[in-house]
């Protein structure tokens, strides 16, 4: 009789000894917040604030293939009606969509605005190839001057004028063009951003700072500044949270960690900085589940600026140092009785 597989557990490791490491990470929250209200997940490691879309936002989404999610749809119309919006995917050299026209779908809106914009883009990009040859020339025309003879630049002397003019006034209408193209992108960009957060909330960035071996929370200082918050301005709060004895420093990859200041400072200061692998957020687990513990518990409360906001902060570091931890080598223990207590290990 063969025996039955029994799939293996994952080991999760942990620092030896409080101090050893620490695991850090920003989250971000409102500036003002009202009870009840949901904290959304909100990223900032691009430097930009990038905000999950909430039921509301979700449920006004579409894409043609929804249509197979309705049921009294038979298969045969749900077909017909996902060919006829995806349509235009579907064309290949000269042949013609066979079903008839109709109003195009905010989805094939989308397609045919990103289509357009790669067609100017390619149109760029032949523009910038002329101006690379046309400057070329132009360069050519100054070294074969510079060669002549003073004799020959006295009679070139008109048309030398003369190109020096053209090509100033080519190079003005060069930057203008590039000025132009950089209104153009901005309205591109502001036009087709999605999922970030709106411009009248105003959202703070938190510090998480947790020990790996204990899971104390060192302290949650805030940043007005939210995404803006600089890699100097972090390093200045580590500075004085950080442990002495500390050997390695958990972050992920955003750019608030990952700059030459965080460099500097993990090599002036002593310690190892690991970056974690991008899109694996459950090396710094034990980072990421303290900011789901942070958000659960601010559901309840509400504040109105970064004081009450700090002050409430402060409690929820003390109560979560002095409550029972089931992650712990020693389950039922608070981080700070574990701390005590390490020596029983």
């Amino acid at each position: 009789m063969r025996e039955k597989k029994v799939a293996g557990r994952k080991i999760a490791r942990h620092a030896d000894e409080p101090g050893q490491a620490v695991n850090v990470d920003l989250c971000f929250v409102p500036l003002v917040h009202g009870q009840a209200d949901k904290l959304p997940a909100v990223s900032g490691s691009s430097g930009r604030l990038v905000i999950e879309p909430s039921r509301a936002e979700k449920a006004q989404l579409y894409w043609p293939g929804q249509v197979f999610e309705q049921a009294e749809v038979s298969f045969e119309a749900a077909m017909e009606s996902y060919a006829l919006q995806t349509r235009d995917r579907l064309k290949r050299g000269k042949l013609e969509p066979i079903l008839s026209e109709s109003e195009p779908t905010d989805w094939r809106k989308s397609w045919e605005g990103r289509a357009e914009r790669h067609a100017i883009l390619q149109q760029r990009r032949q523009e910038d190839e002329a101006w690379r040859i046309e400057r070329q020339a132009h360069h050519q025309i100054v070294v074969a001057y510079r060669a002549f003879s003073r004799r020959k630049r006295i009679e070139q002397e008109a048309e030398w004028q003369a190109e020096k003019m053209r090509w100033a006034n080519r190079e003005q209408a060069r930057l203008a063009l590039l000025v132009h193209r950089k209104v153009e992108n901005q309205a591109w960009h502001e036009k087709n951003r999605t999922r970030l957060c709106k411009p009248e909330m105003v959202w703070v960035a938190v510090l998480v700072v947790t020990d790996n071996c204990s899971r104390r929370c060192f302290g949650l200082p805030i940043f007005e500044a939210g995404a803006k918050v600089t890699a100097r301005e972090i390093q200045k709060v580590l500075q004085i949270l950080l442990p002495q004895e500390l050997a390695f420093l958990i972050s992920d990859q955003g750019s608030h960690f990952r700059n030459n200041t965080m460099a500097a400072f993990a090599q002036e200061t002593g310690f190892i900085h690991i970056p974690i692998y991008r899109h694996r957020p459950q090396t710094n687990g034990i980072a990421e589940r303290f900011v789901r513990s942070l958000k659960e518990w601010l559901y309840d409360f509400s504040w109105t600026d970064a004081q009450r906001l700090t002050a409430l902060l402060s409690t929820f570091c003390q109560e979560y140092n002095h409550r029972p931890h089931q992650g712990l080598p020693i389950p039922g223990l608070s981080p700070i009785e574990f701390e005590n207590r390490i020596w029983l290990m």
